[in-house]
């Protein structure tokens, strides 16, 4: 492995940081040498984390491919977004429909250096970056309404991150809040890692680094971020098991990891 490159002035390389820990799974190269240890002694401990990592990319093209194509979402505000990889959001809806517009948020410092690299546009759409808390909804909608119209449907994007908020009380009340912002029509898509016991104790492990804790869930509580929308079949459900599309094998392996999409009545 080549030598770190020098740290951008405000982001700590001295503790993992998951954006960082995901990219090194997915075979980028935004990630530092505390990243890629706890991301190999987590992987020693629970290995289905890369297919995680993996299948939970060609959920997210599902997912967006369903909302922009079949109803006709043209705006998409994806929290927790994490550092740019192959297909983003933006990238997957506007090659459905040119004129999406896309907020992303997030709060990494290293998200932020590379946040140009989301920035990108058809002509006809727009995407824009939001650097914001999770944990402050009504700022990130204030934000994001420089963007998005509000009055018009919105893709909530909530991808692998309420398993930071450890308290679920509180995850629950940001999705509510979040979609509370968002009007009649919009879609909530969110996935998170079960607590099955291997996930558990990688998860026990990547806590003690020094990151942001990660919290898996059961089934029943992931489902419980929808409650109050109106839930897309099949259902919140293993995510190779959301709507497979024929020739998409790279996506059949099953994962602890279960997500849906909600529509807001």
């Amino acid at each position: 492995m080549a030598d770190d490159p020098s740290p951008i002035p405000g982001i700590d390389i001295s503790v993992p940081r998951s954006a960082r820990v995901w990219n090194y799974w997915l075979g980028g190269k935004d990630n530092y040498e505390v990243d890629r240890a706890a991301a190999d002694a987590y992987t020693e401990i629970f290995p289905g984390i890369v297919d995680i990592a993996r299948v939970s990319r060609y959920w997210l093209g599902r997912t967006v491919r369903y909302l922009a194509g079949e109803k006709g979402v043209r705006q998409f505000l994806d929290v927790g977004s994490g550092l740019p990889t192959v297909d983003n959001t933006h990238e997957i809806a506007q090659r459905v429909t040119p004129d999406a517009r896309i907020v992303y948020v997030d709060h990494d410092p290293l998200v932020l250096a590379h946040a140009r690299a989301l920035l990108t546009s058809t002509p006809e759409g727009a995407t824009a970056y939001v650097h914001a808390d999770l944990r402050e909804p009504a700022a990130i909608l204030e934000q994001a309404a420089g963007t998005l119209d509000l009055s018009r449907p919105v893709g909530l994007m909530l991808i692998g991150v309420l398993g930071h908020i450890e308290d679920y009380d509180e995850a629950r009340s940001i999705v509510s809040a979040l979609m509370g912002g968002l009007a009649p029509g919009s879609y909530l898509t969110l996935y998170d890692g079960i607590d099955s016991d291997v996930y558990v104790k990688a998860n026990d492990f990547y806590n003690s680094q020094g990151g942001i804790p990660y919290i898996s869930r059961s089934p029943e509580r992931i489902a419980g971020y929808f409650e109050g929308l109106d839930l897309v079949e099949p259902g919140v459900v293993e995510l190779s098991r959301w709507r497979p599309e024929p020739n998409d094998l790279n996506s059949r392996t099953p994962v602890d990891a279960h997500g849906g999409v909600g529509r807001k009545p």
